[in-house]
């Protein structure tokens, strides 16, 4: 990711991308959600098998919550996901990435415009995109066999929905394990009333590599499924902020905005200007322990939601999360570490605002080891907080599985995405939820749910939409059941995802 000013940036947003205007959205007409640009496309909802008694994903509760959203301005992007060489810095492999950059290149928008995507399938393989943590319309969620069709090879296929909130996000594909490749990129929506004061900006994508070095993501959960004693293992080390082993992948590799720690990105500002910094973990298998030597943190946004600031050493990131910092910078050279959470490795990237010699990429600051802020610590700001209100609804999901067998699941069923409509869990709309992440396995587990975001603990917890459930322990999670539609619940490590660990919920009709 290039560096570059605040006011470039939110320049930059404004002007890029097709402009125009949406027209109002009909709950009773055709969902405007997906476009077919190529006959050979199955791409859309139809066809798929929706059971009796449930919304779908193009039917008009979903499109009135679209509706409702205010869609503003159309902006339009286009996306080719491509398979061929992609230069890490002094390493070429071969790979699949968005128009052969990683990160792909990065969606800007303002809060309430639509962005119309059109994805472009140059791969050997059928693909989709999900836009990771927005509150989008069901039908443009991305998910094959759910929301729709998979898009064929040689197919084009256009998402278009409303951006409702403002923060950091991202997008990636949600069908086998090509989220391990190089296929992700940022979307950042920007606050049209922004209040927050920094001078410049950096977004920091985080990634564990393999994919072209030590065979491919299909390889390695091939082997992982394979049985007893067959799978990689990844836990050099246990974490103590994980509650056990780091994962179950060996990474050779360790990227930061797509570059390996031999040759880094270098973010360049003045000293004495404030950064605000976006880090996003895009890993398949890895958390990150983060930190910026020689500097402390103050915690703004969670999962692209704003929380009261507070000021912190270092951030530990499962895969999913987003955390948004400000950062008061000093004079010098200084590294951006983020260490593989039990495992061996680190990515690594420099800022820089004087002179002096960079630091090595084995350096590890004093700062990794200091205080790292838990989820109980952050408070949402008073305008993101959920009303204090009692759960209507109460569920239970165990986190289920082990890697003996390497067979995971949520309360002892395994489910992948051709099986998620035959046991979807209803819910009502209108009604305050409140799931029960409960860890039975000795792993740990990053759960992601798709179209909402939720406050941990009580109504009173931060905004989020991913959260790190460590070994033998629990998490409660609450949202609000106000987006129709059918809705993925799953472990973020992608390898835990594709061996089961997947559950729907459902809006009852």
């Amino acid at each position: 990711m290039t560096s570059t000013s605040r006011r470039t940036l939110l320049r930059a947003g404004l002007a890029a991308g097709g402009a125009g205007l949406l027209a109002a959205c009909d709950p009773s007409g055709p969902d405007p959600a997906v476009h077919h640009q190529s006959s050979a496309s199955p791409g859309g909802t139809g066809g798929l098998l929706i059971p009796d008694g449930f919304v779908s994903p193009d039917g008009p509760e979903a499109r009135a919550a679209e509706a409702g959203r205010r869609p503003g301005a159309v902006r339009s992007f286009r996306l080719t996901a491509t398979a061929g060489q992609v230069d890490l810095g002094g390493l070429e492999v071969d790979t699949w990435s968005y128009d052969g950059r990683i990160p792909g290149p990065p969606i800007r928008v303002t809060a309430g415009e639509v962005v119309r995507a059109t994805l472009v399938n140059r791969l050997p393989a059928e693909t989709t995109l999900h836009w990771h943590g927005i509150a989008l319309r069901n039908a443009a969620d991305g998910v094959p066999h759910l929301t729709q069709a998979a898009v064929l090879p040689g197919a084009e296929f256009t998402y278009e929905f409303t951006a409702p909130q403002p923060g950091t996000y991202w997008f990636h594909p949600h069908a086998g394990a090509q989220l391990d490749r190089g296929l992700y990129a940022v979307l950042l929506v920007d606050d049209p009333q922004e209040t927050l004061a920094y001078d410049d900006e950096w977004t920091v994508v985080l990634d564990d590599w393999l994919d072209g070095v030590a065979g491919t993501p299909d390889a390695v959960l091939a082997k992982l499924q394979d049985g007893p004693g067959h799978g990689a293992q990844g836990g050099e080390g246990n974490s103590e902020v994980l509650g056990g082993p780091g994962g179950d992948v060996d990474y050779p590799h360790y990227l930061l905005n797509g570059r390996l720690p031999a040759h880094p990105e270098t973010f360049r500002a003045r000293p004495g200007s404030r950064l605000r910094l976006r880090l996003v973990n895009a890993g398949g298998d890895t958390a990150f322990r983060v930190a910026l030597g020689g500097h402390k943190m103050t915690i703004t946004h969670t999962d692209g939601f704003p929380v009261k600031p507070v000021e912190t050493d270092a951030l530990v990131l499962g895969m999913g999360e987003r955390y948004d910092v400000l950062v008061d910078l000093d004079d010098g050279v200084f590294p951006l570490v983020a260490l593989a959470e039990g495992k061996k490795g680190a990515a690594f990237g420099l800022v820089r605002t004087g002179a002096g010699t960079a630091p090595k990429p084995k350096v590890r600051p004093a700062a990794l080891n200091g205080r790292i802020v838990g989820y109980d610590e952050l408070a949402p700001a008073e305008a993101v907080r959920l009303d204090d209100r009692e759960p209507d609804q109460v569920i239970q999901m165990e986190l289920t599985g082990g890697t003996t067998s390497y067979s995971w699941g949520f309360n002892g069923r395994p489910l992948t995405h051709d099986k998620l409509t035959e046991h979807l869990v209803p819910i009502q709309a209108g009604q305050r939820i409140q799931l029960d992440l409960v860890n039975s396995a000795h792993m740990w587990h990053p759960v992601h749910l798709h179209g909402h975001t939720f406050a941990v603990g009580s109504s009173s917890g931060p905004r989020k939409d991913t959260v790190n459930v460590r070994v033998e322990d629990s998490v409660s999670v609450v949202f609000e059941a106000d987006n129709p539609g059918l809705w993925v619940l799953h472990c973020h490590n992608i390898y835990h995802a594709e061996s089961g660990m997947m559950a729907a919920l459902g809006y009852r009709r």
